[in-house]
Formats: C-alpha cells, sequence, structure tokens
C-alpha cells in the first residue's frame, strides 16, 4: 500500500491491513438497510413505466476515451477524477464517472438510432469518481438516470423535468426548488465566452486557483464555482440569456411555456452551466434542504451534439441523473422514507427430536407458496428461537413440537400478540397465508 493510501485510511479511522476495511469513499450497504435501496430503485423503474422509458444497463468500465470525447477533456472529472487503468492487452479503461456517454456508446453502437425516435432509456447502478469524500457523496455512488434521443421538440425537455420532478415526490420529497437556466448552443455560448475572458482576465489573480486554469479553457464553469471570491467576480457579469441567438431563445421561451403549462413552478438561474461540456440549451437541476452546500438532488440538460461528438449522426438529446445516495441521505431527514422491510414472514421452529428432514420440506412448501421463510438451523432452545424470531421481524412462528407433530399437527404463533392455534401439518400453507393476507 502507498503512503498516501495508508494516510487516507488513518484519516478515515480505518485498520489499514489488507482487507480489513472498505476503501476510503465506498461502504457496504448491509440488511436492513438495502431494502431501503431497494425501495428506491422500484420507484425509479416505476415511474419510469408510466413515462415510456426503458431500462439499458451498460458496462462499469469502458474505453477511456468515451469519456474524454464524451465529457470534455478540460472538465474535472476527466482531468482529476476518473480512474483510470490498463488491462492486461494494455488497453487503457476507465470506471464510467457518469452514466450518459456509456449510454451514448451503446446507442451508437447497436445503432437504436436507425429504429423509431425518440429512444428513451433509463439506468441505475454504480458511478466511480476520486474526489474526496463529503455528505452524501462516495468515489463508489449510486445513481438514477434517463437519457431521450432523437427530439429536438422542447416539450421533451419539460416532459423530462416532469419525470424528475414524479420521482422526487413518488420517494416523498415535497420540498423542492427547480433552477432552470439555458446556456445556448456553441455559436451564441462563443461570444458569452468571449465576454467572460475579456471581462475576467484583468482580475484573474483575484480567482481561485481552478478558476484561473477554467478561464482559458473552460470559461463558463467559473460561473458555478463555490469560491466567495469567484461568486463576487461574476456577480455583475450579464447572464447567458442575453447572448442566446434566436433559435436558442425561442427554444427558452417555449421550455418555460411548457412547465407553465403542467404547472411546474421553477427559478431562473443564470448561473447554472452544469460540469460537463456536452450540454446545449436547456439546464435545470432539482435541489432540497438540509443538505447543505450538497443539496442538489437530481440535475441535467440538453445535449444536442453529444451523439455526433462521439462519431455518430446529429440526433438531439436530453437526460438527468440523480446520485442515490445523497437522495437516500435527504429522506433519512423526513417522513418519505419507509422503514426497513422485514424479510421474513415466518420463522419455523423445532423443538424436542422432530426430524430435520420433514422439518425441511414443511419449509420448502412454505417457500413454494411464496411466503418467506426462515428455519431454525443452530439447535437453539424454544425460547431462544423465539427470540431470533422476533429479531428477524417474523409475523409467525411455525413450532414444530414433538408432542404436536406425532399428532400430525404444528402450532402457529402471531408474534404481535402471541396468539396461538394448532394446525393440520397439510394446511400450514394454506392457514398462513390466509393470515399473512389479513395482517
Amino acid at each position: 500500500m502507498s503512503e498516501r493510501a495508508r494516510g487516507e485510511e488513518a484519516a478515515a479511522g480505518k485498520a489499514v491491513a489488507p482487507g480489513a476495511a472498505a476503501v476510503r469513499g465506498t461502504r457496504d450497504i448491509l440488511p436492513p438497510e438495502s431494502s431501503r435501496w431497494q425501495w428506491v430503485e422500484g420507484v425509479a423503474r416505476r415511474v419510469c413505466e408510466r413515462y415510456g422509458y426503458r431500462e439499458i444497463r451498460t458496462p462499469i468500465f469502458e474505453a477511456a476515451t468515451v469519456f474524454t470525447r464524451g465529457i470534455g477533456e478540460a472538465t474535472d472529472i476527466v482531468e482529476k477524477e476518473m480512474y483510470l487503468f490498463r488491462d492486461r492487452a494494455g488497453r487503457e479503461l476507465a470506471l464510467r464517472p457518469e452514466g450518459t456517454a456509456g449510454v451514448v456508446r451503446a446507442f451508437l453502437e447497436h445503432k437504436l438510432y436507425a429504429g423509431p425516435l425518440p429512444v428513451k432509456l433509463f439506468y441505475l447502478g454504480p458511478m466511480f469518481r476520486y474526489e474526496r469524500p463529503q455528505a452524501g457523496r462516495y468515489r463508489q455512488f449510486e445513481q438514477f438516470g434517463v437519457e431521450a434521443f432523437g427530439s429536438a421538440d422542447p416539450a421533451i425537455d419539460a416532459e423530462i423535468i416532469s419525470l424528475g420532478i414524479a420521482f422526487l415526490e413518488a420517494v416523498g420529497l415535497d420540498r423542492w426548488e427547480l433552477r432552470l437556466n439555458s446556456i445556448g448552443c456553441p455559436t451564441c455560448r462563443a461570444a458569452y465566452r468571449e465576454m467572460l475572458v475579456t471581462e475576467l482576465s484583468p482580475r484573474r489573480q483575484e480567482l481561485c486557483r481552478s478558476c484561473e486554469q477554467r478561464l482559458e479553457r473552460n470559461p463558463l464553469r467559473i460561473l458555478d464555482c463555490k469560491e466567495p471570491g469567484c461568486q463576487l467576480l461574476v456577480e455583475p457579469l450579464p447572464g447567458l440569456e442575453s447572448y442566446l441567438c434566436s433559435d436558442c431563445r425561442a427554444h427558452w421561451e417555449t421550455v418555460q411555456h411548457y412547465l407553465g403549462e403542467l404547472g411546474i413552478s421553477y427559478r431562473k438561474y443564470p448561473r447554472l452551466v452544469r460540469g460537463l461540456d456536452y450540454y446545449t440549451r436547456t439546464v435545470f437541476e432539482l435541489v432540497g434542504t438540509g443538505l447543505g452546500s450538497q443539496d442538489a438532488l437530481l440535475g441535467g440538460g440538453r445535449y444536442d451534439g453529444l451523439v455526433e461528438a462521439m462519431g455518430g449522426p446529429s440526433v438531439p438529446g436530453i437526460g438527468f441523473a440523480a446520485g442515490l445516495d445523497r437522495l437516500l441521505m435527504s429522506l433519512a431527514g423526513g417522513d418519505g422514507l419507509p422503514p426497513a422491510a422485514a424479510a421474513t414472514d415466518v420463522y419455523v421452529a423445532r423443538a424436542g427430536e422432530v426430524p430435520m428432514g420433514a422439518v425441511l420440506q414443511l419449509a420448502e412448501r412454505l417457500r413454494r407458496a411464496g411466503i418467506r421463510t426462515e428455519l431454525e438451523l443452530a439447535g437453539r432452545s424454544l425460547k431462544a428461537q423465539l427470540k431470533v424470531a422476533d429479531r428477524l421481524g417474523a409475523r409467525f412462528v411455525v413450532i414444530a413440537g414433538e408432542a404436536e407433530w406425532a399428532r400430525g399437527l404444528v402450532t402457529l404463533r402471531r408474534m404481535a400478540d402471541g396468539l396461538q392455534e394448532e394446525v393440520a401439518r397439510t394446511e400450514v400453507p394454506g392457514r398462513l397465508s390466509e393470515l399473512i393476507s389479513e395482517t
């Protein structure tokens, strides 16, 4: 392990023995917490289904050029945060730092543009960025995203934004703000870029170190720098809206009109530019409360030139991504997140000399009937087994006692109040199904 890596582990308060702890910036999601993740992912799938978006699954790693060409070489992600490595054949690969570039690569490779348009897709999965871990942000983080290819109509901008809002509301987040801007096309953006360079170059020494570099390579990124000194410098400058060409202005006004038709409130946010080179025209963020400066829950925009920049035909696109780690953190502070789901409906307890093989058969019959079933396998006393059932959240316990078993019976115990009844072994699956449906 390198000295730098050892220092990171020590700073994180973790053991440095190989394999003793998760790498800094990663974490294990254990049951029952994992059931909350499944719930949020299920909500995302259901909302996308309502809007006609279908799932795509792309590789976790790609050729590095997918991201350098797609995201832009002058972005912080490519320059500072991307995990790069060479495989045994010497090819330079990268763990995906975001989802859009890989989806575009798949869109081109499989010629999805040759079929009916628009193509509407969504994805769920891990992304990787080497950055300082902070509230709701990890080096391996989970993302939900949607992408739509093949429509330049402002209506799909409104649809995508509406989908994002529907997702947040479906998981229980009703306190959000939609921030909206247009960053135009490369033509009208060039004049704005020139203005920024002209106005800020004489005050270069007042910019932070990162923005000094951005001034030459990517000056629009200075607009959303969080450093107070940089914010002070850009505050008096005009917004990009005043530089929009006639086509971009018409698109921008129509997007706002459609949002009004949908009853979606928003705030114009002239400093919103997003962090990736591929964005054009509409950009947006949905922000929540309770996470301090890390309040963005979902963000995206148009990328009408990205497909072409990656070697394909001229096909417009738009999408967004939501970080699920931060979203779940926000939900944990409110009323939207459901309790972690119990994984067990029934616990089968064994007492005395009841044959284990027969009890295994009973548990299997319950599982085949769709009942989530745990089985005593550690030789504990009946009292200890009931405690285990309680810890697992089992609603019922099937007690296979020696005397009852000899008469072809078992005892069903309802854990909520301790009520018990004897049931013929052959009738246990049906009776439990009835009881579970009633609770």
